[in-house]
């Protein structure tokens, strides 16, 4: 799905998301589509999407298997990017490491279903904290690769979570946290750990942001994301394509990368390159 941030309140710090969703070569708005009904019919195909191929299994969300084994989107390093191994000219493709993993990363904390942290490429904010279904979100240390951005995502993630407790997050906001307080105490607890890793890569690639306004907007730097729903689900139950052809039902919101209906949820990138027809009553 294709997301987009609208001016939600007068203080400028939330902001209200809106979503498309790509059929073929049109964007269907789903906003507009709350309350009505959905019948979304998948035609028994996967075409992958950087070559097309038809291929029986998506893997990494919407490759080929070939393309999976040789594309440096989908090597172990984008999961794990402590493990980049670029500097040691192993990269699958230098020129799209250059562009999207030897530039400015963001370390940040967000709040989907608790305290968490995550990395992005600083282009990404706020696509990666919708993506994630982020009911707040801030940057706290700015860096210059994505190996680096990494390294300090292992060194928090020994006090905090860095994953998402998808159902918690689909079953409504989470309650609000003092993103900005806990970044400050991140920073304080591991304050030698980050000098040290200034001194490996200089001062100037690794930048904490915490208690300061974004450097982007002059405003405060935790952002507020609401989603379109009506209504959210007492009981998160998945359906998928993968098991049933034709998921029909009302749409009553869209939040991170899923669509809830009435009658469980689905979530579209998984099902990214699958051939779906989509039908609104």
């Amino acid at each position: 799905m294709h997301s987009d941030l609208l001016t939600g309140a007068e203080d400028g710090s939330k902001r209200q998301v809106t979503y498309q969703l790509p059929i073929g070569d049109q964007l269907l708005p789903l906003n507009d589509l709350l309350g009505r009904k959905l019948s979304m019919q998948y035609h028994g195909e996967i075409h992958c999407c950087h070559c097309g191929r038809k291929t029986k299994k998506s893997f990494s969300q919407g490759f080929c298997y070939p393309c999976f084994k040789k594309l440096p989107q989908c090597d172990t390093c984008i999961m794990s990017p402590e493990k980049c191994h670029y500097d040691q000219g192993t990269c699958r493709d230098a020129a799209w490491g250059d562009k999207f993993c030897m530039t400015d990363h963001v370390v940040y904390l967000a709040n989907s279903s608790g305290l968490k942290v995550g990395i992005t490429r600083a282009t990404q904010v706020p696509t990666r904290w919708i993506d994630q279904g982020a009911s707040q979100a801030m940057p706290f240390i700015r860096v210059a690769t994505r190996r680096q951005s990494g390294l300090l995502e292992t060194i928090f993630k020994e006090f905090i979570n860095d994953r998402t407790n998808w159902r918690a997050m689909l079953k409504g906001p989470a309650d609000p946290l003092d993103l900005q307080e806990s970044a400050l105490e991140l920073l304080d607890m591991n304050g030698s750990r980050i000098a040290a890793m200034q001194e490996q890569f200089g001062i100037q690639a690794i930048q904490p942001l915490a208690g300061v306004k974004s450097l982007e907007t002059g405003q405060p730097a935790v952002l507020d994301i609401v989603y379109p729903v009506l209504e959210y689900p007492a009981k998160v139950t998945s359906r998928s394509f993968d098991k049933e052809p034709l998921i029909e039902g009302v749409l009553l919101g869209i939040k991170g990368q899923y669509l809830i209906l009435d009658n469980g949820v689905v979530n579209i990138r998984k099902h990214t390159a699958y051939q779906v027809s989509v039908a609104v009553n």
